[in-house]
């Protein structure tokens, strides 16, 4: 499988070169060469893999929403949306570790299943929610530490319609999850009530402590883990 897992992201790495895509930058699509091979040849396998890619191309896609008026109002991606190293570990070092837990520990398989799926439902519900269709549709933005009305893009800032949005992401990723075998369909609500939980306390943590004692990325993996173990202590 270690063989099998280097090939087949190579070639998907070598794929992405030739069609410049424009996702991952070149370290981010090397960083998600390693994190691919981490994936395909663990326990998870093709069926984690597969639910990362979806994690992937499901927020590209939000961070594509309204880009330019986004990138207007100062509150775009930077790069262009491209995701770096930083990104892609910020993302993904949980289910990384799950994936890697898994290997040492055979009979913890289910219980890590439900961990991994949880921390890239709680992810996605970030991404598509408070940070990128909240800020291209969210009307009416409060701070979730006072409740208090603040613009679009704020740190902290939740709306209705990020909210939803991010709901809808989470059960997104949960339902794909289960249709391809990966988790037990009594999980979906498991990882989606996680990832709620999750996505509530990272805007707290938004809210207090980014931009001074933690950066944008160190944020986003304390929200996977988490949806993780609240996944984990749900199941």
């Amino acid at each position: 499988p270690f063989e099998n897992a280097i090939t087949v992201n190579t070639a998907l790495a070598a794929f992405g070169i030739g069609t410049r895509q424009k996702s991952l930058t070149p370290s981010g699509l090397a960083h998600a060469w390693a994190l691919g091979v981490i994936l395909l040849s663990s326990f998870v396998g093709w069926r984690g893999y597969s639910l990362c890619v979806l994690y992937l191309v499901a927020g590209s896609a939000a961070t594509k929403v309204k880009q330019a008026e986004k990138d207007a109002a100062g509150i775009g991606e930077g790069r262009g949306g491209r995701r770096g190293p930083e990104n892609v570990w910020g993302s993904a070092a949980t289910g990384a570790a799950c994936a890697l837990l898994g290997q040492a520990y055979p009979a913890q398989r289910p219980l890590l299943a439900v961990a991994y799926v949880a921390s890239l439902a709680t992810k996605l519900s970030d991404t598509r929610g408070r940070k990128r269709i909240g800020k291209a549709y969210g009307k009416t933005c409060y701070l979730s530490t006072t409740l208090k009305r603040v613009p679009p893009g704020t740190e902290g800032a939740v709306s209705l319609e990020g909210t939803l949005a991010g709901v809808a992401g989470s059960l997104v990723i949960a339902g794909y999850a289960t249709a391809v075998g990966l988790v037990a369909p009594a999980m979906v609500p498991v990882a989606a009530v996680a990832a709620f939980v999750a996505t509530t306390c990272e805007s707290w943590l938004g809210a207090t402590l980014q931009g001074g004692i933690f950066t944008n990325e160190v944020i986003n993996f304390i929200n996977t883990l988490i949806g993780a173990v609240v996944a984990a202590a749900l199941a």
